[in-house]
């Protein structure tokens, strides 16, 4: 599994009002859970680990409201850390045909407005964030 970057030190602001617009995190919850039920990874484990995933970050956007556009990417990689824990690699690169069974992980690594999954073998991308097939 590919070890991710730490994030910046988030400096907490005693002025933010700690307000996050939700349907971000709403998009984030959706797009991974799209991507669980695709491969079948939808339990009630994965689900449990993808609302305390949505939760974290949500504190965490509202420490650093410029981070925001990194939820999506980052729940994501949040869940496939949990799964990794408990079940193994998620999701399983199912584009190469041969090889080493090998997972794709989440570019940029540190998310970004457009997260997509990448294959782990050859570095070529495999489906948006939300959309495996």
């Amino acid at each position: 599994m590919t070890r991710r970057t730490a994030l910046p030190a988030v400096a907490l602001d005693p002025a933010h009002n700690g307000v996050v617009d939700n349907a971000l995190l709403f998009d984030a919850r959706s797009r991974v859970l799209a991507d669980l039920q695709a491969r079948n990874h939808a339990t009630p484990s994965a689900v449990s680990a993808l609302e305390d995933a949505v939760s974290a970050r949500k504190w965490w956007a509202e420490q650093w409201p410029d981070g925001v556009v990194y939820v999506a990417g980052l729940v994501a990689q949040d869940v496939q850390d949990a799964l990794f824990d408990t079940v193994g690699r998620w999701p399983l690169c199912l584009s190469c045909e041969e090889g080493p069974v090998h997972a794709l992980h989440i570019q940029p690594d540190l998310g970004g407005p457009d997260p997509v999954w990448v294959c782990e073998e050859t570095g070529e991308p495999v489906a948006a964030l939300g959309a495996l097939g």
